[in-house]
């Protein structure tokens, strides 16, 4: 019996041996072990257990382990786990033979501890670690895309080792936030001028050029620049009002004309000389001939001189030309010159210069320009449908409005609109039938854009608004902070030269 229990106690010593061996080598690739962890008792979320921060005892080398130090937190895997995957860097690792190239990919080596260090994050290891135990790379919706990105390609795993649900929301994620940053950026060259200070040092006049770019381009600088800023949207205003004053009746006699005339010019020589002030202050020629609203500035000043241009070559071919429009010989030559005076009117647009509201609303066309594009392609396709309807039931009518689908674009255009002036009516129940489906296609696709727009408009807005108080701020503390250098150094200057002061 002794020997019988002897014997029966090393067989199954010795199967117990070869099952706990054969167990080790399935699921040495699983453990992982955290130092510094503040839960020793803490189990983790992938299935592994934790080494207490108290505990000093060193662990044993094992050839069968890869020791990894990442950001400080110790992982115990496999080779024969790692292995699967040669394509990645802890594949690479675990392949490779020269030393000189494992340790290329690692940031440093404990030949002590046999011990693999990465200065990466370690809270996204865990889910690299999960992907070598599972074969499935695992995405938290709390993880930031960019940076999930960065660390899977610095550990060599594609993202195709997700699931599909999974990466199809983290792509969704990844071009939502692209597009967001992507606007933040644009954002912030709205409100950014196409140059700064810094790009005069070193140039011609520099600090002379610097200075009236300070003066034009940037109101907060000085109470100076703030002032040329109001001035410049006061004439832009009393332009618009004296062009339209000029159409109307009263005015149009000799004295009011003169009064106009003499309006225009003024405008026209404080628009002409902010605009040299520009040129001249400008680093670019090229970047500055590129700018929107140079252009529109150059566009509201060269109406002026044309006109003068026009009227100077016609002096000697004409005796009498009080009013341009009345001469025979030169009608033609009216009509090209009201159609450059009427060029006047973009001078609204240079009030988007110091107009935030403004520039929210042409930031937003320009980001929405697809949803804009979108609906003119609705209204157009709604044009041809209705009119096409409308002309087919009533055509036929006596004394119809309707006798072409041409002459019916109008009244689907003004149906769409909801406006429905009543100059063009149908007759007939069936054309009143494709009359209310045309209103009723009107009122859909008129609120279809509004709550887009609108929300898109007032978060651009809120953002412009934000950034230049920003920039106020900024500017407004640095003048204090250079305005109390300058009173210290003066009391220190006055301290100095007083000879009271060596007694």
């Amino acid at each position: 019996k002794e020997k019988c229990r002897a014997g029966n106690s090393s067989l199954h010593k010795g199967l117990w041996l070869q099952s706990h061996y054969c167990l080790k080598e399935q699921t040495l690739g699983c453990l992982w072990l955290l130092r510094c962890s503040p839960q020793p008792d803490q189990q983790s979320a992938l299935g592994a257990w934790q080494v207490p921060e108290k505990s000093k005892a060193p662990l044993q080398r094992n050839k069968f382990l890869l020791n990894i130090n990442v950001g400080g937190k110790l992982f115990q895997i496999a080779y024969s786990i790692v292995a699967r995957y040669p394509v990645t860097r802890l594949g690479k690792l675990a392949l490779y033979t020269d030393p000189t190239k494992k340790l290329q990919l690692c940031d440093d080596y404990s030949v002590q501890k046999n011990e693999y260090f990465f200065d990466r994050d370690p809270s996204i290891f865990h889910y690299i670690f999960h992907f070598y135990r599972s074969g499935v790379l695992w995405i938290m919706d709390e993880i930031c895309p960019s940076n999930f990105v960065e660390e899977i390609e610095y550990w060599g795993i594609h993202l195709k080792y997700s699931q599909r649900c999974c990466r199809i929301l983290f792509e969704e994620k990844q071009d939502e936030l692209s597009e967001y940053l992507k606007i933040q950026k644009e954002l912030v060259a709205e409100l950014e001028p196409l140059d700064s200070g810094e790009q005069f040092e070193g140039k011609f006049l520099g600090r002379f050029r610097e200075m009236i770019w300070n003066l034009i381009e940037n109101p907060y600088s000085s109470v100076a620049a703030k002032i040329i800023a109001v001035m410049s949207s006061f004439f832009v205003l009393i332009s618009i009002v004296g062009m339209t004053l000029s159409t109307v009746e009263e005015m149009k006699h000799k004295t009011g004309k003169v009064w106009m005339e003499q309006l225009e010019m003024i405008c026209a020589i404080f628009f002409t000389s902010e605009y040299f002030m520009r040129l001249i202050s400008s680093s670019s020629f090229k970047n500055f001939l590129r700018a929107a609203f140079n252009a529109v500035d150059l566009v509201t000043i060269l109406p002026f001189y044309i006109q003068i241009l026009f009227e100077s070559l016609d002096e000697g071919d004409t005796l009498y030309h009080e009013e341009l429009h009345k001469m025979e010989n030169v009608s033609k030559l009216g009509k090209v010159l009201k159609l450059i005076k009427l060029m006047r009117i973009f001078r609204i647009l240079k009030l988007a210069r110091h107009s935030t509201g403004l520039r929210a609303f042409g930031f937003t066309m320009r980001q929405c320009y697809q949803q804009v594009c979108c609906l003119f392609l609705f209204i157009a396709m709604g044009v041809f449908t209705f009119s096409a309807l409308m002309h087919s039931v009533e055509h036929d009518v006596p004394g119809t409005n309707f006798t072409s689908i041409p002459y019916a674009w109008w009244w689907a255009a003004v149906s769409l609109s909801t406006v429905g002036y009543g100059d063009t009516v149908p007759d007939t129940v069936l054309g009143r039938m494709v009359a209310f489906g045309c209103i009723s296609f009107g009122i859909i696709l008129n609120g279809m854009p509004i709550s887009i727009l609108y929300n898109k408009f007032s978060d651009y807005y809120a953002k412009l608004k934000a950034h230049e108080n920003e920039i106020s701020r900024l500017l407004k503390l640095s003048r204090r902070l250079c305005l109390k250098e300058r009173i210290l150094r003066k009391l220190s200057e006055c301290c100095r030269d007083d000879p009271r002061s060596h007694h």
